[in-house]
């Protein structure tokens, strides 16, 4: 029994050195959302993506609506064309819709693509900024995704984004549009 004892008594005592050295630790926690949703950066990249890629987007839908239109009136029309007619015309509408189906994929994949690099500018604009503040402000630890609880006073997230607002200008010029395919 002595041997059970004398354990309990280490395991209790190693329990509470850690509980002690985890109080000695500075941890805070950052609203990965919130920033994404709120940084200069963030906004930044959404603009000049709409730039980059509104123009498109506005031709497709201008094809979309096009073919919608032509098929609305084949449908309306067909009873009254003769065979060849109809069968040129169904044609005509199978390739423009198969011609609007492709391009608006391979606009979906570039827009996803530029997205995915704009998204890791900004993360790595938002991780360089957490280290910058953590260090200068002596915290050990900062947390993200994954916090389930965290009281205000841990919380970072609005200082973090003061500090990305206030570096914003420097990090604010869009960048080059990248070379149509």
């Amino acid at each position: 029994m002595r041997i059970q004892t004398l354990a309990l008594i280490l395991a209790g005592s190693l329990g509470l050195g850690s509980v002690a050295l985890a109080d000695s630790q500075k941890i805070a926690v950052v609203n990965i959302q919130r920033v994404l949703a709120e940084a200069p950066q963030a906004r930044n990249a959404s603009q000049t993506l709409e730039s980059e890629f509104g123009p498109r987007g506005k031709a497709l839908e201008s094809q979309k609506k096009e073919f919608e239109t032509r098929a609305q009136k084949f449908e309306r029309d067909q009873a009254t064309m003769s065979e060849s007619e109809r069968t040129k015309t169904s044609r005509e509408l199978r390739d423009a819709q198969l011609s609007y189906e492709r391009r608006a994929k391979e606009f979906q994949e570039d827009v996803q693509l530029r997205q995915n690099e704009e998204l890791q500018k900004v993360q790595k604009t938002i991780v360089e900024a957490v280290r910058v503040y953590a260090k200068s402000q002596g915290f050990d630890i900062v947390l993200a995704d994954g916090v389930i609880y965290s009281s205000d006073s841990v919380d970072i997230t609005s200082q973090l984004l003061a500090s990305l607002t206030a570096k914003a200008p420097a990090a604010a010029a869009p960048a080059a549009p990248a070379p149509k395919k």
